[in-house]
């Protein structure tokens, strides 16, 4: 087995075919009830990680943490007592699901450090591409780590650096690392809110009353009545404190690449990412699949809920009835899932239903976001042909998934990716479709509203479409070329 495989996220959920973005971040500054402030935000963005969620926050003479595994409601909804427990008016938030070092509450964030300077919180959405290298060369150095997130990292490099000030020490720290990352972190005096260069992950600046907010998306400043700002840019770092908001650039100048599946999956619908409507986009992607590949059917049906609004886009440009065909129960958990296929399959009707009254004899068209596997449109195709219809079509608004992510997705390797082995008929045939169809590249990108790819200059993040990556491949380069992953003795990563 090789490093990368044992450095692997946690067993899923066999029913659940979707990529899954490894976490959301939230921070707000000199704000009453700030914990309890962060427990919204952060369950506005429970879907961008519902493995475990944490807040440290600091009440001006000490830091208090609380991590937990499982969701934000369970953790931080149901008591009164919040504030008693996280008080303060400056407070950060992350929500997580583990695309790297397991599912552990060590692993769980904000993660905190005690330094020479003060102590130290730090919530991270995304992926350092480079840290294996970096942590192999701090524990050379005699560096003791008690997790096995890529976010522990950076606390270590602020710590080693030997810069005067916390800001310069943050900024070379963060000249060490490469990949895909947002981060919040919180001082005694400051928030601190930074965008990887190329602006991989996004992170917004918001308002409320007077007092900053930083989050991963617009929907969480709107449950908690924030104004929005503006977007931090690719390669800025903010640094917030009772003088106001300071912007630095810490970073050579780039073009900015903000990764295209934010707007195909992860953020919410009602969010504003980079200045464009997730949902407005996902309906001109379906608007402009049903140009590309419609063919004669009776109604338009989207897998729930993430299909929903390229469904209706493509319903309204091909004049077709749109229909809810399938119906999504919101209250069903992992305790349902069994090993058995018999099990699995009665989890899916326990998951989706058929509409039975708006599938039977119909011409289906059914709309899904992306494709991964192709495991989950197997047993929804199989369970719509149950309910009666008489042709089932599949279409997915995104291009076909062919490479795999290293900046903060769950994505599985290129062997398990089903349109990197297969052709589109074949596709078809392993889904069980009468036909099959995926937007294409200059689909998507017109349904950004951002004019044909530049294939030399691509105007975003989309490798896992087309194989251009934004970045190096630092760890895996080394593995590749040494063929040293299996060697690397590495006995944090199979512990509990």
């Amino acid at each position: 087995m090789t490093l990368l495989e044992r450095w692997s996220p946690p067993a899923r959920d066999p029913l659940d075919d979707t990529p899954r973005l490894e976490c959301g971040v939230f921070g707000v500054f000199d704000a009453e009830e700030a914990s309890a402030l962060t427990a919204l935000g952060l369950h506005a963005l429970q879907h961008r990680g519902q493995e475990a969620c944490g807040i440290a926050c600091f009440d001006g003479q000490r830091f208090h943490t609380e991590r937990h595994m499982g969701q934000v409601g369970d953790a931080f909804g149901g008591g009164g007592d919040l504030n008693e427990r996280l008080p303060g008016r400056f407070a950060i938030g992350h929500t997580r699901y583990s695309t790297a070092g397991g599912s552990f509450v060590r692993n769980v964030q904000p993660m905190f450090a005690d330094m020479e300077a003060g102590g130290v919180a730090l919530a991270h959405n995304g992926n350092l591409t480079n840290f294996l290298t970096l942590r192999e060369q701090l524990v050379a150095g005699g560096v003791i780590f008690q997790s096995t997130s890529d976010s522990e990292v950076i606390l270590h490099l602020i710590a080693r650096s030997r810069k005067s000030r916390f800001i310069d020490r943050f900024i070379d720290a963060l000249s060490q690392i490469e990949g895909g990352y947002a981060l919040v972190a919180l001082t005694n005096k400051k928030l601190i809110g930074v965008r990887d260069p190329l602006g991989i992950r996004p992170l917004v600046l918001g308002d409320l009353d007077g007092k900053p907010v930083l989050a991963s998306e617009t929907c969480a400043l709107d449950i908690i009545g924030a104004r929005f700002v503006r977007d931090i840019e690719h390669g800025e770092l903010v640094v917030i404190d009772h003088n106001g908001v300071q912007s630095l650039r810490p970073f050579p100048a780039q073009r900015a690449r903000p990764c295209i599946f934010e707007y195909v999956y992860f953020a919410r619908p009602d969010s504003v990412v980079n200045g464009r409507s997730i949902y407005e986009v996902r309906k001109r992607m379906g608007q402009r699949l049903a140009q590309e590949s419609l063919v004669p059917a009776d109604v338009v049906v989207p897998v729930p809920d993430s299909g929903v609004p390229a469904a209706l886009g493509f319903a309204q440009e091909a004049g077709l009835p749109y229909e809810l065909g399938i119906i999504r129960n919101h209250y069903v958990g992992r305790t349902f899932i069994q090993p058995t296929q018999a099990a699995r399959d009665t989890g899916v009707r326990m998951k989706l239903s058929p509409n039975r009254n708006v599938l039977a004899g119909k011409r289906v068209l059914l709309i899904d976001d992306s494709i991964v596997r192709g495991t989950n449109s197997v047993r929804v195709v199989r369970m719509v042909r149950e309910a009666g219809a008489a042709e089932v079509h599949l279409r997915s608004a995104s291009p076909p998934i062919k490479w795999p992510d290293y900046y903060g997705i769950d994505m599985p390797d290129r062997d398990k990716l089903l349109a990197a082995n297969h052709s589109v008929d074949e596709i078809a045939k392993i889904l069980g479709v009468d036909s099959m169809a995926y937007l294409s590249v200059d689909g998507l990108y017109w349904a950004m509203e951002a004019g044909p790819r530049d294939p030399n200059t691509p105007q975003f993040t989309d490798h896992y479409f087309t194989g251009d990556y934004p970045t190096r491949l630092l760890d895996r380069e080394i593995a590749e070329g040494r063929n040293e992953l299996a060697d690397r003795q590495l006995s944090f990563l199979v512990d509990a």
